[in-house]
Formats: C-alpha cells, structure tokens, sequence
C-alpha cells in the first residue's frame, strides 16, 4: 500500500499524523501549538496568531477527526483597540486584524466542526472562545450538534451570539441525549436569552417526568442522576438578564429535580429577583450551587443566604459541579505583586513603560538576602536625611483607607520598600538603582501594611464564619440523621399497613361473591315458588269448570301444568276425556241463556 494512501486512511485516528502529512504537502511548518497536546487528546490553540493559509491543514484534520475528547478555538482579539488616533494608526491595525476574524474563515471553521461532530465518537468537549459567529454559522453548528452522539460540554463564551443566536443554539440542545454543561458567558443576552434556558429546562423535564413514571412501576425507585439532560447553565457577565431573567429561572426550577448548578455573576439582577431565587431553595434540594456573586445591586446580607442554603443542599455531597473561581482585583494577596505600568507613548515600532514594583532589603541593604519580620530600624533623629515626620505618616496612612487611631511609628516609616523603576523598549531594555524620595517611601509602606492589616482581620473573619458554618452543619447532619431514622420508622409503618389493607381487601371482596351467589339463589327459589303458586292457582280455576273454555280457545291444557310435573285434578276414577264429555252434554252453565249454550 502507498504511504500516503496509509496516511490519509489513518487520518481520522491520528490528528497529529494527518496535520503533518497535510502541511508536507502545502510546503508549511507545523505549529507547535497545534501539536503541543495531542498525545492527550486535546486541541486547544489560539487563533489570533495563525495565518489563514496555516488554518488549511488544521480545519481538514478537523472535519476529519475522530481522536480528539477535547476542541477548543479561541480568540483574544479587542476591536476596539485599534479604533482611536489619527488614520495613521487605524490602518495599521486594521492590517494586523486576525484571520479568525473574517466571516470567510467562520464559515469554514463551524462547518469542520459540523464534519467532526457528526464523525466523532470521542469529542467530549467543545469551546468557541471570543469568535465573532454569525446567523448562518450557528446554523451550521448546530446541525453537528444534533447529530453528535458523544458532546458533552458546550461553551460559546464571549461569543457574541445575541438572544437571536442564542435561540438558534437551543433548538439542537434541548433535544440532545449527551449534553450536560452549556456556558454562555459574555454572549450579549438579556432577559429573553434566560427565556430561551428555561424554555430548556421545561422541555427536557417534560421528557424527564415521562421516565421517571415509566422506571417507577412495580414499586421501583428512579435513578435521576443517569438521565439524560442539562445540568449546569453558566451565564455569567450578560447584564441585561436582570430580575426578569432571575424570576423566569426560578419559575422554571420550581417542579425541576435534575438541574445541579446556575452561574449568574455579573447579570444585573437586584435584592428582587435573589429573593426569587431564595424561595426556590426552600423547596428544592436538587440545586447545588447557584452563584449570584459579583452583582452589586444584591444585599451582601441576601447573597450569604443564598450560598449558606446552597451549602446545605450539597452537605456531604461530592459532586463534579464545582464553584468557578473568582478573579477579582481587589485581592490584597495579589496586590503586593501587581505592577503599575504607566504608558508614556507608542508608535509603529515599539513603546516605552515605567513599571513602578517593590524591593525588599535585608538587614545588611544587600539585594537578594532574606529579610527578617523582626528587624526594627532605628528611628532617624528629626532633620536627618530620610526623616518622615508623624503627621505626614498619619496623612498617608489616611488617604490610603487605614483607620486614623492606628498611628505608625518613626521606625515603621523607615522599613518602608523603596521603589524600583524600570524602562522597557520594544529594542532593549534597562534597568536603574532604586530611586524614591520620602513621600514615595511612606506611601507604598503604608500600602504594604493596611493590606497585611487587611488580610488578618479577614482571616480572622472567614475562621469565625466558617467555625459557625461547622457548628451549623453538624446540627444539620445530626437533624437530618434523626430524620432519616424516622422517616424509616414511617417505611416500616407504611408497610404493614399496606399489607393489613390488602389482607383486608382480599377478604371484602371474597365476602361480596359468596353473598351475590346467596342472593342469586334465593332470587330463583323466590322466582320458581311463585310459578308453583301460579300452576297451582290454573289448576283451581280448571276444577271450577273453566277448564273448557281453555278447550274451546284451542289452548293445550299441558300448558297449565308445571314442567316435569303432572298435572292436578279434582275428578276420581274418570280420565280427562271422559270427564270433559261430560262437562259439555250434561252440565249447564249457570247464568248462560240456553241459545247461547247451544250456539257454543
């Protein structure tokens, strides 16, 4: 077999193989980053930095693949940093625009996507990080998302699809059987985005409920955990949900019992759509974890009681769905090692910045050597070079957010960091001896120690916090264990009463058949001893002599006779013939006239 025959048809296993074959033969390097992991399955590049004819062998290997659990596209670029300044600069940076910018190139990029979730059957994970998809994109996305048997993470984050887009998108999810998480976040949605979720979520419970019945016959217990559906929507920084969209959501996870976590930082939503979400919780057990951090416009007060009743519903539950980290600035840990840089110019070639950092000294001044916490300065005497005096300090320590009852000493001042200033070029960079004049000196001390100051009394915090947090828990594990006794108590209970009421049902309905076959029988003895008085009465009325005018009608007398009985008579040594003779020529009917007796 020819080598590349052999190539092209191990293609679809090997990515790596095929990605190399590919840009063998259009005469391209292979990118490290490309290939950087794939031995573990994962594809996960930045598109910003490929040229479009290198974005060739990548999608074919793409439409092609059936190797890769994990796919990820994304995309950095800011439009809108190129945008300001004179018409010099806007051409140049409309030149260095990325190619996964282009509607050409998204086309073709969601089409290989199409091809491999359609072929796939390892694709685990799909993201499309801050690409710019269009209506006939989404189109073609969602056309592999139906058909892909083995997706099970979806994430279009910073994407900017719209509620439009969004729509689009949910036609394909909500009629999917593998996934499981969606992530939307930064995707310009407003309230009729969260619309379209929970229009989700009441169709898949639907379908849900409907199994749920069908798995609980013969008194078998549900596994909700194994059905198929969404578990986790993350919508984060899409500000325009707000109170409507919060209000939809906990309208819709009322009655549901399958979704497991709801990330909605930064979606504008108010004191009145936490409370909404709060009363859900006191019902549903299901939920565990619903983030509504990082919206300002919810009481702190209201937040710590959302997350303290989540807490409670996934006690003692290890659950793969965890809360996303937050990255804020306002951390004092990450603020003694962030860099101010200030931009003093740029042009086409390069740019000049001043970083302004910390350095620490030891007791000796040399750089590198560790400092010790209880080295204590001596204090400088008023009038020396470096001598700050106490009022200064106060003021600093003031403006800079610490409590002004707190003063720092002459010597506090003095074990201040200097300042270190560096400048930087595209060409070469260079790097001074510390520079700082007293002022500056205070200022980045008492920066230094109120975030040291800062952190403990937060330490301090969380530990009582969480000590209460432990105490409360324990009272639940120990309720929910006394609950959980009782409620097998009421099982045991429930059990012999529903056997006592079968027994008892069992013996009601045997009762009810013997005394309808009881009163069956005494209906026909009642029925045949009224035939018996009734033959008994023909039979008195044919001894008083009406038994010829029965004769003259043309009725048989056998007919007066009860069945399987003979019939009665008064006459004694004559039979019936005889008997009737005699009744036609010798008696004579009383109150008759004589011609009408004749005529007869």
């Amino acid at each position: 077999m020819i080598e590349s025959t052999h190539l092209r048809q191990r293609g679809p296993l090997d990515f790596e193989s095929h990605y190399e074959h590919l840009c063998a033969l259009r005469d391209l390097v292979p990118l490290k980053a490309v290939k950087a992991n794939l031995n573990q399955g994962v594809l996960d590049i930045n598109g910003d930095w490929i040229k479009l004819s290198e974005w060739a062998p990548i999608l074919s290997s793409i439409s092609i693949n059936k190797h890769l659990a994990f796919l990820a596209v994304r995309s950095y670029y800011q439009p809108g940093l190129g945008e300001t300044g004179c018409e010099r600069y806007k051409q140049h940076f409309r030149k260095r625009i990325p190619a996964i910018r282009s509607k050409d190139f998204t086309i073709q990029l969601c089409k290989s996507i199409r091809d491999c979730l359609s072929v796939s059957s390892a694709l685990k994970t799909l993201e499309l990080q801050g690409i710019p998809l269009r209506h006939r994109d989404l189109i073609a996305l969602t056309k592999g998302l139906s058909k892909t048997k083995t997706l099970q993470n979806l994430s279009l984050a910073n994407c900017p699809i719209g509620d439009e887009g969004l729509e689009i998108i949910c036609q394909s999810v909500k009629n999917s059987a593998t996934i499981k998480t969606v992530n939307f976040t930064g995707c310009n949605l407003t309230w009729r985005g969260a619309e379209h979720m929970t229009n989700i979520i009441k169709h898949q419970a639907t379908k849900r409920h409907s199994e749920v019945w069908a798995e609980s016959l013969r008194y078998r217990r549900p596994d909700l955990d194994c059905m198929t559906g969404l578990r986790r929507i993350t919508l984060n920084c899409n500000t325009l949900i707000g109170d409507t969209g919060a209000a939809a959501f906990a309208e819709a996870l009322k009655d549901d019992l399958w979704l497991k976590a709801l990330d909605l930082q930064q979606c504008g939503i108010s004191d009145e759509g936490a409370k909404a979400l709060l009363d859900i919780l006191q019902s549903s057990t299901t939920l565990i974890v619903l983030d509504v951090r990082k919206n300002p416009l919810i009481d702190r007060s209201l937040t710590k009681s959302i997350i303290e009743r989540i807490l409670l519903n996934a006690n003692e539950v290890n659950s793969e769905y965890k809360w996303l980290t937050l990255t804020s600035s306002r951390d004092p840990a990450k603020q003694k090692q962030r860099r101010k840089t200030i931009m003093l110019g740029h042009g086409l070639k390069g740019k000049a910045t001043i970083r302004i950092g910390t350095r620490k000294f030891a007791e000796n001044g040399k750089k590198g050597a560790p400092v010790s916490s209880d080295f204590i300065p001596e204090p400088l005497p008023p009038g020396a070079e470096g001598y700050v005096p106490w009022r200064t300090a106060a003021r600093a320590n003031r403006f800079r957010g610490i409590h002004p009852g707190s003063q720092l000493q002459n010597k506090e001042v003095q074990a201040s960091n200097p300042v270190k200033v560096t400048l930087e070029s595209a060409s070469s960079s260079e790097t001074e001896e510390p520079i700082c004049t007293p002022k500056t000196v205070v200022q980045m001390s008492v920066v230094g120690d109120s975030s040291e100051a800062i952190t403990v009394k937060q330490y301090k915090r969380l530990k009582v916090e969480l000590e209460e947090c432990r105490l409360r828990l324990e009272e639940e594990m120990r309720a929910r264990t006394k609950a959980d006794a009782r409620l097998m108590e009421l099982e045991v209970e429930y059990t012999r009463l529903r056997n006592i009421n079968v027994s008892l049902s069992d013996a009601l309905h045997t009762q009810s058949i013997t005394s309808t076959i009881l009163e069956d029988e005494g209906v026909l003895e009642s029925i045949e001893a009224s035939f018996q008085k009734f033959h008994a009465f023909l039979d008195l009325l044919k001894d008083a002599g009406l038994g010829q005018l029965a004769t003259i009608a043309g009725i048989d007398q056998s007919d007066f006779g009860p069945v399987g009985r003979p019939q009665l008579s008064s006459s004694v040594g004559k039979d019936m013939k005889e008997q009737e003779g005699d009744l036609t020529k010798e008696k004579i009917l009383p109150g008759v006239p004589q011609a009408t007796q004749e005529g007869l």
